[in-house]
């Protein structure tokens, strides 16, 4: 409701002055000119002698009297129309940058030029433009600024482009050669634009030659100032927007996020990442087209070395932080890099399985902090958390020690987890290479499955049996080399384990065989007392007899010679060794 009282409370004013100077002629008025909700009692032949326009009115009427004009449509409304009757009454006004394009405008509209009155508005406004308005890139933005309401009339006058082209070439020089501090001023000076003229001045600038750096300046510059509360805040904890989606508020923005994003320049590294990614999260806020988000996400994806932790994580939550976006953007992300790297490595030749650059080595470090950081939130399924991780590729980290932390967070948050949906979210890490100091945490972490303890364990053990000793400082083993020698000893084992019960089933064949041994011994004694006693030596003979193992188990004894028939009297010459 303040507009419409501020706007009568401006036409009162304004008929207010216009019956000061009026009423001074001393002369009856005999028009009335209706300007909207505005009338002005003047003269006919004050009008008629500066405006042709007019003129033509009162000659092509049918009235016989014409005591009523209406000019509602007149560029600048009753503001300009009362400076347009000033002129024409000789009466003094003040022409500035900001109501000139509108003065140029209705002088126009009534036909106040110089081929039907000489020295009239139109050239007096001309003049103006010419050597006052257009000689600085603020008073060239403060009039450019003003043409946005004077559509199509300012643009077939040429009043817009003589804006753009005076601010572009100022602009550029600016940017080259800063003439007051700070050096970006004329970024701010950009600002008060549409987003229809802004783009036609960064279309000038770029024509001129200017560097990309310059014009994402000033794109930031704007951007950050056009959209406050969704871009200004590159932490992603911003204050809590309760504005409809379907509001005429979200989509004006989302047609000027659109429009910023058409206006960005091909140069990759133009812009900083972060922005990029505030970006994409207003983009995604704000529902816009997939070609919008399509274009931002591969930019960021062409720089995803770049990237940090906290840029992700702009990403990743809502602008209250209490809920995770959905994560598709930050997998496009990856993906994306990831077949960029792909292309370079399939480009020089090389196996992309082998191909560990120096920036995938970054991108693997930040991703697995950054999914230590969202492993927290209890919604975050299993398959998203594991989604994420395997894009990145084995071979691009070095140690596990970060990827183990994010799960070892993860298991810690979601407690209630069984074993193999614990298996399941350890299975996108490699306990081979795992730090010594990760190993041990990992050997007494009670949250990890059973499988994964033992293999941390093994390792140990495989590393102190080779004699390699393990420092926190030495490189690991090569994680083919050490599952090679891996599954080589597990098979070692089962073949010990074979043996072993094989020969634990030897152990009881000769135990039972002892027991019948010993039991048909005391009752052959019983029987056959007649016998002779038995030596020592014959006693163990027999017995070994029997315990033969070369007759594959036969008990076939026919074959021993009994001690009856060895002759005694004369013992055998023995050496002090028994043979």
């Amino acid at each position: 409701m303040a507009a419409p009282i501020k706007n009568t409370n401006r036409l009162s004013l304004a008929m207010e002055r216009t019956g000061q100077w009026v009423f001074s002629q001393e002369i009856p008025t005999d028009v009335i000119v209706e300007v909207g909700e505005a009338n002005f009692n003047l003269h006919k032949f004050m009008l008629v002698a500066k405006s042709n326009y007019i003129r033509k009115l009162m000659l092509d009427t049918k009235e016989s009297d014409v005591s009523r004009i209406n000019l509602s449509d007149i560029p600048g409304g009753p503001e300009m129309f009362e400076k347009a009757a000033k002129f024409c009454y000789g009466v003094n006004f003040e022409i500035t940058v900001h109501n000139v394009a509108a003065l140029r405008c209705s002088a126009e509209y009534l036909q106040m030029t110089d081929k039907y009155c000489d020295n009239n508005l139109a050239s007096r406004t001309e003049d103006f433009l010419a050597q006052v308005a257009l000689t600085s890139l603020s008073g060239a933005l403060v009039v450019l600024k003003s043409c946005e309401n004077l559509l199509p009339l300012a643009l077939d006058l040429n009043i817009i482009q003589r804006c753009v082209d005076i601010a572009s070439a100022k602009a550029c020089v600016e940017a080259n050669f800063p003439s007051r501090s700070p050096p970006n001023w004329w970024t701010e000076e950009l600002t008060i634009l549409d987003v229809a003229f802004f783009e036609r001045i960064i279309v000038a600038m770029k024509a001129r030659g200017a560097k990309a750096l310059t014009l994402a300046s000033a794109i930031i510059t704007y951007t950050e100032r056009s959209l406050r509360d969704l871009v200004r805040d590159h932490t992603g904890n911003g204050t809590r927007l309760m504005e409809p989606e379907d509001s005429e508020m979200r989509m004006h923005q989302r047609e000027l996020l659109e429009s910023i994003v058409t206006l960005l320049p091909t140069e990759k590294a133009a812009f900083p990442i972060n922005f990029l990614c505030c970006l994409l999260r207003t983009a995604i806020f704000l529902r816009s087209a997939n070609s919008c988000k399509n274009e931002l996400e591969k930019r960021i994806s062409a720089i995803l070395e770049h990237v940090t932790v906290d840029d992700l994580l702009v990403l990743s939550f809502t602008y209250d932080g209490e809920r995770l976006f959905d994560l598709e953007s930050v997998r496009r992300l990856i993906s994306g890099f990831m077949e960029k790297e792909k292309s370079v490595a399939v480009f020089k030749s090389g196996d992309f399985g082998d191909v560990c650059t120096t920036a995938m080595q970054r991108v693997a470090k930040t991703v697995d902090a950054y999914l230590g950081e969202i492993a927290t939130f209890g919604d975050l399924s299993i398959s998203k958390f594991n989604g994420i991780a395997v894009l990145v590729p084995k071979g691009a980290r070095k140690a596990d020690d970060d990827l183990y932390r994010a799960v070892d967070i993860y298991l810690k948050a979601h407690p209630h987890l069984d074993e193999i949906e614990r298996e399941k979210v350890c299975s996108v890490m490699d306990p081979l290479k795992l730090s010594y100091e990760a190993r041990v945490h990992a050997s007494q972490n009670k949250r990890l499955p059973v499988q994964i303890v033992l293999h941390a364990l093994y390792f140990d053990q495989l590393k102190i049996r080779s004699g390699a000793a393990d420092d926190t400082n030495n490189n690991l083993p090569e994680a083919m080399a050490t599952r090679n020698q891996l599954q080589a000893d597990v098979s070692l084992v089962k073949e010990n384990e074979v043996l072993r019960t094989e020969l634990l089933k030897m152990k009881m064949y000769i135990a039972d065989i002892q027991k019948t041994a010993t039991t048909s011994q005391g009752t052959s004694a019983s029987n056959k007392g007649t016998l002779r006693k038995t030596t020592f030596f014959s006693s163990v003979s027999k017995t070994l007899g029997k315990l033969n193992p070369f007759k594959h188990g036969s008990k076939d004894t026919s074959n021993i010679v009994d001690d009856s028939a060895v002759d005694l009297t004369k013992p055998r010459r023995r050496r002090f060794s028994i043979s």
